[in-house]
């Protein structure tokens, strides 16, 4: 299991804690310092089962200066998404959480980490 965090976030710190309260074996990635590449992001999507436009941060500073909310959501427009998360992982919502059964979870709810963890 690996989950994708950004320390200063709450609901990071929040997944972490329950993580290790469970004894959970996981790795932890930093992604703002080790910036998933855009066919990390297309695997993590996949196992997730969302689009990219699902988990992007669409409140932060980027996001409007790059005009994400006027940007097409359909499938022709999915690979430009995929590049804005990859050239600014601050756009990606976090926790995620790759389950070992290969699957993955946006893990902002106690609930979701707990279906997280019994993934395995």
């Amino acid at each position: 299991m690996e989950i994708w965090i950004n320390p200063a976030c709450s609901k990071c710190r929040g997944a972490v804690s329950l993580l290790d309260a469970e004894g959970a074996d996981y790795t932890v990635r930093r992604y703002l310092e080790d910036v998933p590449s855009a066919e990390e992001i297309q695997d993590v999507l996949d196992r997730l089962g969302l689009e990219p436009w699902d988990i992007t941060r669409t409140q932060e500073v980027a996001a409007k200066e790059l005009g994400l909310k006027e940007w097409p959501r359909d499938a022709g427009s999915r690979e430009r998404w995929v590049t804005a998360l990859s050239e600014h992982p601050k756009l990606i919502q976090r926790p995620i959480i790759t389950a070992e059964d290969g699957t993955a979870v946006v893990a902002r709810s106690e609930e979701a980490v707990r279906d997280a963890l019994g993934r395995r």
